[in-house]
């Protein structure tokens, strides 16, 4: 008994002569397989030879199917269809999803991203999806497998892992930081940058000079921005002073870019940074990023 798997014609030459039957044209057929026009037309032309007949009726500038075209199209395409699909998932399950993570501006720009580079070289299989976002996105439905959220605990959900606390100390570049630092009420002298973030009422310049004893106080001039790295970024170019939450700028306080103004630190009660995982059983890479980050907030001095 011969078997049928060798009478079968070769899968190229079925491809092409599909794709020249779905467009009508083997112009766009090899442009869809990404051949020149020839190669199309050798591979229509060997199916004919294998079969020994005719499949294509060619016409001046255009083409047509015969009667067995017609059958072999109606059977070779919708199969080639779906293998075409199940290839595809099959690939799709062999390709290791990237870990998503979503936290504020501020937090990815100040704290996430100039961290990002160890993770990567320590684990260069694991790609990393970055989603910076200011308001509160739902992780199922945007496809995040963590997030960093700043919130009280008692509104964070089941599973979160505490990262660090907050505390706001005024921070400054060295030229501003010399004048600004000398006493307390030189502050007063200085532009003082300001966040525009009705939520946070605790990062505005008044609640701090309220709580040191400065509630009536007029300062030299503000400075309004509408994000938290933005703020940071102009203190750093000297543009003045800026309420410096510990947690986000403590790498430029080390390398020098920014000055805290000694014994000037405020706490804020009851808030933190949180990691909040999506899933109870997250894939293992998701569990392999989320243990960085986590000692990453240790490491950094401000673990739990």
């Amino acid at each position: 008994m011969q078997n049928e798997l060798l009478s079968l014609p070769p899968l190229d030459a079925l491809r092409g002569f599909v794709a020249v039957a779905r467009r009508m044209s083997i112009t766009l057929a090899a442009q869809d397989l990404c051949l020149t026009q020839s190669a199309v037309s050798r591979q229509v032309q060997a199916l004919e030879e294998h079969l020994g007949t005719q499949l294509l009726v060619r016409k001046h500038r255009a083409i047509a199917l015969t009667e067995a075209g017609r059958h072999l199209f109606d059977l070779a395409s919708p199969w080639l269809g779906r293998l075409a699909e199940y290839v595809q998932s099959l690939q799709e399950e062999g390709r290791v999803r990237p870990v998503t993570i979503t936290a504020s501006i501020g937090v990815t720009s100040l704290w996430l991203l100039p961290r990002l580079g160890s993770f990567q070289a320590a684990h260069p299989h694991i790609d990393v999806r970055v989603a910076a976002n200011n308001r509160i996105v739902d992780m199922a439905q945007e496809g995040i497998d963590v997030a960093i959220r700043y919130s009280r605990a008692s509104r964070v959900p089941m599973g979160a892992v505490r990262l660090f606390g907050e505390a706001l100390v005024p921070v400054a570049s060295k030229a501003v930081a010399a004048k600004a630092f000398r006493s307390p009420s030189a502050l007063l002298q200085q532009v003082l940058l300001e966040l525009d973030e009705g939520g946070v009422p605790w990062l505005h310049w008044s609640d701090w000079l309220s709580a040191k004893g400065f509630a009536h106080a007029k300062p030299k001039a503000y400075l309004h921005f509408n994000q938290y790295d933005q703020v940071i970024q102009a203190a750093i170019e000297g543009h003045g002073v800026a309420l410096g939450r510990l947690a986000l700028v403590q790498p430029m306080l080390k390398d020098g870019r920014l000055v805290a103004q000694r014994n000037a630190q405020v706490g804020v009660d009851d808030l933190a940074y949180w990691l909040v995982p999506a899933m109870e059983a997250p894939r293992e890479e998701v569990k392999v990023f989320s243990e960085w980050i986590m000692r990453e907030a240790q490491r950094s001095g401000q673990g739990a």
